[in-house]
């Protein structure tokens, strides 16, 4: 059997619509978690919760080698081999993900001060589900190429609904402990997994033969778009294991909430790059660079709309919902909100290249902001701690941003001021904005 394509929403920005709900509702899950575990377990309880989840987060991704992004984009264009990618892509996240768990592990036993403050007994956990994970990345990407936004939507809401669920619990019990919130996190990452494959076994035709030379061509295009969405995740995440390490649990603390809160705003552009991925892959360059630059101009208003109230808001998220103990972390949220809109550029224009077959030109922009934030946070942690790390990020994303929108000019023949918001998409937001109010009335 071969699989057989889903069909195309009638209208993508009703999915994307959907999509991002989806990630606003994870986002405020995610929060409300973050929420109690810091009210329980303080600033260092806190820091070591997210410190073992950005390791586990982090090794994951840097062990797919790019296998999601190929996924996509083949499964996308040539439907027929989804069953065999399937495959393909189970044998590749235990090999990989056993490999790098291993590599990890034994890293941290040999230079102690990577290992963070977790304890090796709760990293070793933690590293074990890392073939989970990246078998479940795997997965989604074939669900998105073939337009089931729900799945992918389900797989993404799973894991902060049983996290949320099982720290409350435990934290009304009285039984909450590191090491129960980091396995209510490994549990709600096996369900995503779990649903994915239960799509592909189900929906798309099961598993196919392994496949080497379908997999030689998967690794072949992943390899190139690996780079980049590796310096992504170090963008996001090597701030925090490079405090983990530099500075104090309490401090990883206070900025993992200002971190919690400023992804929020990258939830839209991730929505729409998700959304937009597989008609991007079948398009021709002149009408997905077309279709990228509108795309963009609306998100990057709505991310400046955003982040304003962010910032303004920034005492009542940290303060008051988390305590005296998390004011640090209020000048750390305003910093990084603005750097917003360089994320925005980074995710929907680097979209567009890897899905018009130039990972390497995504890359570019990528690898600038990774340069950049990563000597700034060497420079800026040891002394100022989080509001180091804020500064280097903050910094770090515009300046990707703007190589991001130069390469992408450069690569469709687009004009930078095609990028440039413009009084009409104001507009288009406000008239959106009225008409989903009027729908709700």
């Amino acid at each position: 059997m071969s699989a057989a394509p889903s069909r195309r929403p009638a209208s993508l920005s009703r999915a994307a619509a959907t999509t991002y709900g989806t990630n606003v509702a994870v986002a405020v899950l995610s929060l409300a978690n973050v929420l109690i575990v810091g009210r329980v377990l303080g600033p260092s309880g806190r820091g070591t919760v997210a410190f073992l989840t950005t390791v586990a987060y982090l090794v994951s991704q840097l062990a797919t080698l790019g296998i999601p992004q190929a996924n996509v984009n083949i499964s996308a264009r040539e439907p027929e081999t989804t069953p065999r990618l399937a495959t393909n892509s189970i044998l590749a996240a235990l090999v990989g993900g056993v490999a790098a768990a291993a590599i990890v592990d034994a890293s941290m036993a040999a230079v102690p001060a990577l290992g963070g403050p977790a304890s090796p007994h709760l990293r070793l956990i933690t590293l074990a589900s890392v073939p989970v994970l990246i078998l479940g990345v795997h997965l989604v990407q074939l669900a998105i190429a073939q337009y089931a936004f729900a799945v992918a939507n389900l797989a993404v809401l799973a894991p902060p609904v049983v996290n949320l669920a099982a720290n409350a619990a435990l934290a009304a019990a009285g039984a909450l402990s590191v090491r129960s919130a980091v396995l209510a996190w490994i549990a709600g990452q096996v369900l995503s997994t779990a649903i994915a494959l239960w799509f592909v076994l189900v929906r798309l035709d099961g598993l196919g033969r392994p496949d080497l030379g379908l997999g030689w061509r998967t690794l072949s295009f992943g390899l190139k778009a690996h780079l980049g969405v590796v310096l992504t995740l170090a963008n996001y995440r090597l701030d925090q294991w490079v405090m983990g390490i530099l500075s104090s649990a309490r401090q990883l603390g206070l900025y993992s909430v200002a971190v919690a809160w400023s992804e929020a705003l990258f939830f839209l552009p991730t929505s729409l790059a998700a959304v937009q991925r597989a008609d991007l892959a079948r398009g021709d360059p002149a009408t997905a660079a077309r279709q990228t630059a509108t795309v963009f101009r609306v998100a990057a208003v709505l991310t400046i709309a955003m982040g304003a109230v962010m910032a303004l808001l920034a005492p009542l998220l940290c303060t008051t919902l988390f305590g005296a103990a998390f004011a640090g972390s209020v000048p750390q949220l305003r910093l990084l909100a603005v750097g917003a809109v360089g994320v925005v550029a980074m995710k929907l224009l680097g979209n567009a290249l890897v899905a018009q077959g130039r990972p390497l030109r995504q890359t570019v922009a990528i690898l600038s902001s990774f340069a950049a934030i990563l000597v700034l946070d060497v420079a800026l942690i040891p002394s100022l701690g989080g509001l180091g790390a804020a500064i280097a990020s903050s910094v770090a994303y515009g300046f990707g941003g703007l190589v991001a929108a130069v390469v992408f000019g450069r690569t469709f023949g687009v004009a930078l001021t095609e990028l440039v918001p413009r009084p009409s998409d104001l507009a288009f937001v406000v008239g959106a904005a009225r008409r989903a109010l009027r729908a709700r009335d």
